[in-house]
């Protein structure tokens, strides 16, 4: 948007050399205009306003005044109210008031105030508050002739919940990270902050399930009917257009209309997806869910901070402090040895290794004789001849047997499983490891590609030797699976898997 050099002005009060001055003065008309008075006079405006310092002279408020003016945020009229005589009258007084540019520029900096301050939050209430006002949609739409100031009010109940519900959320998911990166320097920050986020997101995201799949239904029962319902809406409005020929008013009314259709239409992709991709509401519990592994990354990195600093002082003090609270020397010399490590820790290859216990003392073992090259070098050559090449062809046919027998295991899981006939998860039975491992794949490889919970999804698995075809049954239907490990239990499936052709 471009704005004209008068309008740039309006703004110059911010970053002028007494910003905070001219800002007491337009707070205090701010607030004037908030009480309904439009009006201020010099000495109002010195008594009202919140001034940073000290109280300025009544002449410097003038001036301010003045300058306000010049810039266009103030209006400025002589004040007649208080002349008493001729004298008076020729006298250099005035009222002053906001000017529109001068309200706008209040509204703005207000908004962005708000902004700044403002928390993002993921609202259940906010599902709840839909939810209600699809269902009395849904009534007022089976009457036979709705009432226009219902309909109206509901509409806008509903757009404006769901906006604050859209907002909030995208504020909330920009400033995880923010508040992430922001409380990595407190260990214990970032651990009351882990337990309140993940507690808080495992709430909203329950919420955001169950009322999800209800509002989507609303939504779609109301697609034939909502048209009407928005032409009201529309119509009712239109009785404030200000006078104008047929033509203007008929094109304010189909403006109105087409914006009430756009509220609806953002309304509906929130919950339903529209075929290009999943539902807005998929995509913000996907990314409150990515925000717990970034949780635990914080958490990591706080973790890789602490071990890799170290403070050997500190050690050294904390040390001492634990070496004066030892109650006698049997205390400190067993402190001794743990802290610098004076236990035995006798090499295998030590001749005296086998003679003496690894418990015994090293002030009370006897003296073993270290070849130079191990003190200087840390390592000790043995003598002799190189060591011949192992045959390790048994080694090999072991494994070979192994591969062979878990080759054959999966061919068995596969024959069990894939069979190309639909089956229900309820009735596949008990699966021993192996089959339960295969079934774990496919299903993960389905639900990952399945857009909303009560997709069907169709597609090949990643090696491509197997075609896979999950259908959800109703929501309240439940499958139970006996394992080897335990019992995998769940949603009930239709689940049919077809080895692909020419696969192997």
């Amino acid at each position: 948007m471009n704005v004209s050099p008068d309008h740039r002005e309006l703004f110059r009060h911010v970053s002028a050399d007494k910003a905070a001055f001219y800002r007491a003065i337009m707070e205090a008309f701010a607030a004037a205009k908030r009480q309904f008075r439009p009006y201020l006079r010099p000495d109002e405006v010195w008594r009202e306003a919140a001034w940073p310092d000290e109280p300025p002279r009544l002449e410097e408020v003038r001036a301010g005044l003045a300058q306000l003016v010049e810039w266009g945020n103030l209006e400025s009229q002589p004040d007649t109210a208080r002349v008493a005589s001729i004298d008076d009258f020729y006298l250099a007084r005035f009222i002053y008031r906001l000017s529109h540019g001068g309200e706008a520029v209040e509204s703005a900096l207000a908004t962005f105030a708000q902004a700044l301050r403002r928390r993002g939050e993921l609202q259940s209430v906010a599902l709840e508050d839909i939810h209600a006002r699809l269902e009395t949609l849904i009534a007022l739409a089976a009457e036979s002739a709705p009432d226009d100031a219902k309909v109206h009010e509901v509409l806008r109940d509903l757009v404006r919940v769901f906006e604050d519900l859209a907002e909030n959320a995208q504020a909330f998911m920009a400033g995880i990270v923010r508040s992430l990166e922001i409380q990595q320097a407190e260990v214990q920050a970032v651990v009351g902050f882990k337990k309140r986020l993940i507690d808080y997101l495992e709430r909203f995201i329950g919420d955001l399930v169950s009322r999800s799949g209800a509002i989507a239904q609303r939504l779609k029962a109301l697609d034939t009917r909502v048209d009407a319902l928005l032409w009201q809406a529309a119509n009712r409005e239109a009785r404030d257009i200000a006078p104008g020929d047929t033509h203007q008013q008929a094109d304010v009314l189909q403006a109105r209309v087409n914006a009430w259709r756009e509220r609806w239409r953002g309304l509906r992709l929130w919950f339903v997806a529209d075929g290009h991709g999943p539902a807005q509401a998929e995509a913000l519990r996907a990314k409150a869910r990515a925000a717990i592994p970034q949780l635990l990354a914080a958490i990591a990195a706080v973790n890789e901070r602490r071990s890799g600093r170290s403070d050997r002082s500190a050690d050294f003090r904390i040390l001492a402090r634990w070496f004066a609270d030892c109650a006698d020397d049997d205390q400190a010399h067993r402190l001794a040895r743990a802290a610098f490590a004076l236990n035995p820790a006798r090499h295998l290859s030590l001749p005296a290794a086998e003679e003496v216990p690894a418990t015994t003392a090293w002030a009370d073992a006897p003296a073993i004789a270290i070849h130079p090259r191990l003190r200087e070098y840390g390592t000790a050559t043995v003598r002799g001849a190189a060591p011949r090449v192992r045959n390790r062809d048994a080694e090999r046919a072991l494994l070979a047997q192994q591969a062979a027998a878990e080759h054959r295991q999966v061919e068995a899981a596969r024959a069990r499983l894939a069979t190309g006939e639909s089956c229900r998860l309820s009735e596949l039975g008990r699966l021993d490891p192996h089959e339960f491992d295969l079934f774990l794949s496919v299903l993960g490889e389905a639900l990952a590609s399945q857009p909303s919970p009560g997709a069907t999804v169709a597609r090949t698995t990643s090696d491509g030797l197997l075609h896979i075809r999950l259908e959800p049954l109703g929501e309240d239907s439940h499958a139970v699976i006996e394992t080897a490990l335990g019992t995998f239990s769940g949603r009930d499936h239709r689940l049919t898997i077809t080895p692909v052709p020419n696969s192997g």
